[in-house]
């Protein structure tokens, strides 16, 4: 299973522009929520950028999604903070 995963804005700034993950079928998060525990084990510096009192949002093939949205070879994955304007 592939699943690209992408950083934007201060989360970019830390981890750099994204990643192409490969997993084997029984290895794969099977949500984008498991995903993000699964990034934040692998390093401090993801632990830091993607722990959940950062308030990030997740997007799932470029649309909102909540943790519990599923994933599928070749999904993408954002991950990035609020944004607010004025």
């Amino acid at each position: 299973m592939k699943i690209s995963v992408r950083y934007f804005a201060r989360v970019r700034e830390k981890l750099g522009a994204g990643q192409e993950l490969h997993f084997d079928a029984a290895t794969a998060p099977t949500s984008v929520g498991a995903l993000r525990e699964w990034l934040c084990a692998q390093s401090p510096a993801h632990a830091e950028a993607l722990a959940p009192s950062q308030g990030l949002r997740a997007a799932l093939d470029q649309a909102m999604s909540s943790p519990d949205d599923a994933l599928h070879d070749g999904a993408e994955v954002a991950f990035f903070p609020p944004v607010t304007g004025g």
